[in-house]
């Protein structure tokens, strides 16, 4: 029969874990220190984007890096590692609307909405337009939010696109033109029936 583990316990024990796949990765804290600061700011907006809950993203980015360093793989280079992050996390998304079986809400980021408007842009316009961006985002499947998000807020290549989503590279493309144009669509209904109230 196991004993009850005490906080310090469970401490010690993931403190170990996390050693040993460090070992295992082949980068010391310093290295996995650095690729954290590298990735793990865009990590969590992409999170943040695919779940619209910003607590969730923080802990779905801790659980992305804690399962990249459980993995035994090994990575060619430090891309290739971090389109697995991503592929890591885009699956713990998909597994966490799988158990809540409801559509999460994507949140956009905050603009500076007063220094497009200082610039010459017209607020009410200019927040008009994130309204409507946002609701149809917010529309669309979520491998095409996430395709969005990736390519253009990201600024992924397809080929991480592809890694992180689990595609075909050549795909992408297509992909990406179909998004884009739901969006389109869904974005000019908006702005018509803005127009028309």
């Amino acid at each position: 029969m196991m004993r009850d583990l005490t906080f310090t316990d469970v401490e010690r024990l993931e403190a170990e874990d996390i050693d040993l796949a460090l070992d295992k990765l082949s980068m010391d804290e310093d290295a996995f220190r650095a690729f954290y600061d590298r990735t793990s700011r865009s990590l969590w907006g992409y999170l943040s984007r695919l779940t619209g809950d910003p607590g969730q993203a923080d802990d779905l980015l801790q659980e992305s890096y804690f399962r990249l360093l459980r993995t035994r793989g090994t990575w060619d280079n430090e891309a290739h590692r971090r389109a697995y992050l991503f592929r890591i996390a885009t699956n713990l998304v998909r597994d966490g609307r799988r158990r809540a079986r409801s559509r999460p809400t994507v949140a956009l980021p905050d603009a500076d909405v007063t220094a497009s408007a200082s610039a010459g842009g017209d607020l009410a316009e200019h927040t008009a337009r994130r309204q409507d961006l946002r609701r149809a985002m917010d529309r669309l499947r979520p491998r095409d939010r996430a395709l969005l998000w990736l390519a253009y807020a990201q600024g992924h290549a397809h080929s991480e696109i592809a890694e992180t989503l689990g595609v075909k590279t050549g795909s992408v493309k297509l992909l990406l033109f179909r998004a884009r144009r739901k969006l389109a669509g869904v974005m000019r209904s908006a702005a018509d029936r803005r127009r028309h109230t």
